[in-house]
């Protein structure tokens, strides 16, 4: 009871319902096909009837070799994008694949299941879901995220999620990082989402379409994954030498300062300090992590919880060392 109320809380203050549009869906899964095959889905953070993480597997189901596709949401029983999450009990639906020969899930093929419960993704009837299914893929509630990472960590699943970039610098999330338990997807950047129609407008990445229907941007969206695919083998190309004027070191603390991924020199085997953004070319056979610098540098040595030249703090920078 304490769990839902708290899941109730959350989607009361934060606005969580951000609708993922198929075309974002696709590109970034047309990546990890060789990881589908004979292996059960679950998509437990989306209204199964209108989700497009439905829509898509449920569509490729063949094409992928899936084995199962399960989708649940929380607290809704209506056929609406948006739910007013008003009712008790939320429904689960189960995809085997098409039976008739139309190549098109139909309604015989989908099993519709009433939940005992309302969907919480962490209900004792949803973890059941979750220690079924190989792969977990959906765009989870955005205040939930590092809750939601932690479960799936903790059962031990294969997934690849939606969230901020902005999740990379909590200490938790960040650790993953750290310990290649966690990286970076292919796509990031700026993300469109659809809206409920309740969702107060806003002066920046807010619009309404020509049918009414309202739209959020968000620039700082990227694909969290554990899927070993071929883009963290790439090794970053580097090309710049190193100098001792062109890298300053930071005060106090014996690391350079890189003011971007590309300058990275390809002489230097000390520590560095180099922008969130590099996680996107994180090789952990090129790179090693030290750690990011408000959870690793001495708290004397840094200015507002930053790394500092010359009195001045620069953004968050990620401590790396190249490996010889």
């Amino acid at each position: 009871m304490a769990k839902n109320a708290s899941l109730g809380k959350a989607r009361d203050a934060k606005e969580d319902e951000f609708y993922t549009q198929l075309n974002d869906i696709s590109n970034e899964l047309k990546y990890y096909k060789e990881h589908f095959k004979g292996k059960t889905v679950l998509c437990n953070c989306d209204d199964p009837r209108v989700s497009n993480f439905f829509h898509y597997f449920s569509y490729n189901f063949e094409t992928l070799g899936l084995k199962k596709l399960i989708t649940t949401c929380y607290k809704n029983q209506e056929r609406d994008l948006f739910s007013q999450n008003n009712s008790e009990k939320a429904i689960s639906l189960e995809y085997c694949g098409e039976k008739n020969g139309s190549k098109i899930p139909t309604v015989e093929e989908i099993g519709i299941r009433e939940l005992q419960g309302d969907g919480d993704f962490r209900s004792k009837e949803c973890i059941e879901l979750l220690k079924e299914a190989d792969i977990v893929v959906t765009n989870p509630p955005f205040s939930l995220f590092r809750e939601y990472v932690a479960q799936l960590i903790e059962y031990n699943k294969k997934f690849l999620i939606i969230g901020s970039q902005n999740n990379i610098t909590y200490k938790d999330i960040f650790q993953l990082f750290k310990e290649n338990k966690l990286w970076l997807g292919y796509k990031a950047g700026d993300m469109a989402f659809k809206v409920p129609e309740y969702y107060a407008p806003r002066e920046t990445r807010y619009w309404q379409d020509e049918t009414g229907q309202k739209w959020r941007s968000m620039g700082n969206i990227c694909w969290y994954t554990n899927l070993d695919i071929a883009k963290r083998h790439e090794d970053l190309i580097l090309y710049k030498s190193y100098s001792a004027e062109e890298y300053p070191k930071f005060d106090n603390y014996d690391c350079i300062s890189i003011p971007k991924v590309a300058e990275i020199p390809m002489d230097y085997y000390g520590k560095m300090g180099v922008p969130i953004t590099f996680l996107d070319k994180y090789n952990p056979e090129q790179f090693e992590i030290i750690g990011l610098d408000r959870y690793t540098v001495p708290k004397e040595f840094l200015v507002g919880g930053r790394l500092a030249i010359n009195g001045k703090s620069k953004f968050a920078r990620i401590i790396i060392q190249r490996r010889k």
